[in-house]
């Protein structure tokens, strides 16, 4: 059994509204089926409005696909209430793409590392893990009191990764998790998401329009066009490889790159 899947996945959205009439739906996802295997590290690749962010949103169970089903190990995933969620909140964590924006500001990092351990009711002690989370990702105890418009934009993508692995989930759903991060600082927080993978076997789904960045750290890519996924292949053969326009296109805007080890 896979531990996370989707099959035929399908999603539209209103047209826009014309005078009195709306539009035909607009199709953002096409009878998507995949299977993503425990400690699997994936990378969801393509441009901006290609229906990565909804995919994500479907995965998250925050949105509704009207075709199709999502199930994590073997249990329907839906969007529903905390208390229906808990279980696939505990097992599946996400790590959003503007961590300042995402961040309480009036809270201390140590209150936002423990806020989903509360929320969760998760059986630990919350202070203890939330240091070990923090230390996980290379910050320590001085960041505890620290609020977020103290920290830069490196430190603050650290605390929510810190944030989501707290309660020490299978895998981690990340939305461009360094987009608008220098080169210097991406590559450190790319180690961070390695380092935790290969340390405790965390699935990783990391969402990005920038191939390079994915093939850091990712050993499986699909790459996804107009709603459809055109490619489900290792990174490495990817990169050798590319079959579809689409993918030679990503390759070809993107610096040299080689397949994460």
């Amino acid at each position: 059994m896979s531990f996370l899947s989707a099959r035929s996945l399908s999603l539209s959205y209103p047209g826009p509204r014309r005078l009195l009439r709306r539009g035909p739906p607009v199709p953002v996802l096409r009878d998507l089926s995949f299977a993503f295997e425990k400690g699997e590290r994936i990378g969801l690749v393509g441009v901006s409005g290609c229906g990565k962010s909804s995919l994500l949103r479907c995965l998250l169970a925050m949105e509704h696909a009207q075709t199709g089903e999502i199930h994590c190990e073997g249990r329907p995933v839906a969007p529903g209430s905390v208390a229906a969620l808990r279980w696939y909140r505990l097992l599946v964590q996400y790590v959003p793409q503007d961590p300042i924006a995402s961040l309480e500001p009036r809270m201390t990092v140590a209150q936002l590392v423990m806020e989903p351990l509360l929320r969760l009711r998760v059986d630990c002690d919350p202070a203890r893990r939330a240091e070990e989370a923090l230390d996980s990702v290379g910050l320590d105890h001085r960041f505890l009191n620290r609020r977020p418009d103290e920290l830069s934009g490196g430190q603050a993508q650290r605390v929510a990764i810190a944030r989501a692995i707290a309660t020490r989930p299978a895998f981690l759903l990340t939305d461009e998790p360094v987009s608008g991060l220098d080169m210097t600082v991406r590559a450190q927080v790319v180690q961070v998401l390695r380092d935790l993978s290969d340390a405790h076997g965390t699935g990783i789904v990391m969402v990005s329009h920038d191939i390079s960045v994915v093939a850091a750290l990712c050993h499986r890519a699909l790459v996804m066009e107009a709603g459809r996924i055109v490619e489900d292949r290792s990174m490495a053969d990817l990169l050798r490889d590319p079959r579809h326009p689409h993918t030679r296109d990503l390759l070809d805007a993107a610096p040299p790159m080689t397949a994460a080890a």
